[in-house]
Parts: C-alpha cells; sequence; structure tokens
C-alpha cells in the first residue's frame, strides 16, 4: 500500500498512511490578517476531513482557530505543551479530542505511531508576550516514517532527534521578502535534508500566502524556494526524490516497510 502526500498551500499538506488520514497545519482562509492567499484555491472540504491533525506551533498562519473548527466532530488534534493556555479560542472546540505534545511525547492512531520531535522555532503566539509553547515537529510512523518539519532552523541534533526517515515535508520559504531566524530557506532546507538523508521529499511553506500590498516587493521570493530547493537539493542531496507539487497535488510513495 503507498502512502500518499497532498500538499493543500503552506504547511497544510494530508499524509494517509495505513488507512490513517493527517492533517498537518490546517489553514483554509483565503486572508488572514494582513496575508492574501496568492496561489491555488483554497482546500476544498476533502482537505478537511481528517483522523488527527497536526499543530507545529502557535503562530496564526499554523495554529488557525477558525480552520481547526471546520474538522469533524471527534477529529484528534495534537498541538503543543500550554497551547490551550496561550490561546483560549482552543477550548471552544469541545468538538475535537485535543492532546497537548511536548518533544519526546508519542501517541497512536489507529495503526500510526505520532512522535513530537523538537523544532528550532519562536512557540509565542505573538511577536511579544510570555505565552510560549514549544515548537514542534512530528514524525508520522506508519507504512512509511514521515516527518513534517513544521516552521524550524537548522539545528546541530536535528538528524539525531527526528530520527530515520523515509519522506519529509520541509518548509522552504514564508509569507514575506525576509525570513528571519528559525526558518529553513531553499538552501537551509537542501542541507536539512542532506543532514536527514530520507528517500524523497516535498518542499511546502512557500508560493500560497503574501503580504496584501506588497506584490513588487521581491516578488521572485514568492515564486522562487520551490524550484531553488530542488536546484540545490540535487546538489546537496542526490539520492533524495524531491517532489514539488502543486497546489493540491498529491505523490504516492512506496512503502518498504
Amino acid at each position: 500500500m503507498p502512502v500518499e502526500i497532498t500538499w493543500w498551500g503552506h504547511a497544510t499538506c494530508t499524509v494517509e498512511d495505513s488507512d490513517v488520514r493527517v492533517l498537518t497545519d490546517p489553514l483554509f482562509a483565503r486572508r488572514l490578517a494582513h496575508l492574501r492567499r496568492r496561489r491555488g484555491a483554497a482546500p476544498p472540504p476533502e482537505a478537511w476531513q481528517a483522523d488527527v491533525a497536526l499543530v507545529s506551533h502557535l503562530h496564526a498562519d499554523h495554529l488557525h482557530v477558525p480552520s481547526l473548527a471546520r474538522l469533524a466532530p471527534g477529529t484528534r488534534l495534537l498541538v503543543p505543551q500550554g497551547a490551550p493556555r496561550a490561546v483560549p479560542g482552543l477550548r471552544r472546540l469541545r468538538h475535537l479530542r485535543l492532546s497537548e505534545m511536548a518533544p519526546g511525547d508519542e501517541t497512536t492512531v489507529g495503526d500510526l505511531l505520532l512522535r513530537a520531535v523538537p523544532a528550532r522555532h519562536d512557540g509565542r503566539r505573538l511577536p511579544v508576550g510570555r505565552h510560549r509553547a514549544p515548537a514542534l515537529g512530528y514524525v508520522i510512523e506508519g507504512l512509511a516514517r514521515t516527518y513534517f518539519a513544521g516552521d524550524t532552523g537548522l539545528f546541530d541534533s536535528m538528524a539525531e532527534e527526528v530520527g530515520p526517515v523515509d519522506a519529509a515535508l520541509l518548509p522552504v520559504g514564508g509569507w514575506g521578502p525576509y525570513l528571519g531566524e528559525g526558518h529553513l530557506d531553499a538552501g537551509r532546507a537542501a542541507e536539512a535534508l542532506r543532514r536527514l538523508a530520507p528517500g524523497s521529499a516535498v518542499p511546502v511553506h512557500y508560493g500560497t500566502y503574501w503580504p496584501i500590498g506588497m506584490d513588487a516587493v521581491r516578488p521572485h521570493e514568492f515564486h522562487a524556494p520551490g524550484e531553488e530547493f530542488v536546484r540545490l537539493a540535487a546538489e546537496r542531496a542526490p539520492g533524495v526524490a524531491v517532489h514539488r507539487l502543486g497546489h493540491g497535488e498529491s505523490v504516492r510513495l512506496k512503502a518498504d516497510r
């Protein structure tokens, strides 16, 4: 049985493994504050269907309460430890089965093992404030091991903390012309790929949202990261098959386990 990965835009993906649908950082909005979706239609209702949804960190483009509210009753929701205290809107989502996760925590959904791993990223809900929660990545282990990085910078123990994986969903850009600390651009993502050495990779977190009124400001930063990642990955990790998907496109990966 193959593992299927669908990219809906930004950091939102569906990973189907062992008859379980995993949804990452659900974001279904056409507009979020000062950001506008510039490429691809908003994910259709079929994208809202999941057995479990993973939230990597508290930033509003990754923990979007209105999008989470669209998930079906009984859906499992994994969030960073402390998220309900920092984001009161989560406590209104009583139709979801919420669990808080810290690095190293594990839980099962059907035949999948889901493991939270560290990320190097600001875990606060707002740019300032005391409410912190850990930024996470997740390893989805079933017929394959799939790493969803969330938002992260490179860190020395990345390969050790994540462990062996078959596929990696790596952020390669952002939603503005400049990336701060705690992010991967195309080059740093290619280096992460070299360290992780999965069989396959899918670039995410680029080419979807852009600040309103900034269409003419360094537009290549919106369009280019996916292609740049493909080019640099071929140089630094030539053994990895990179699948650059369009919005709503899927790839089926052979599961060897």
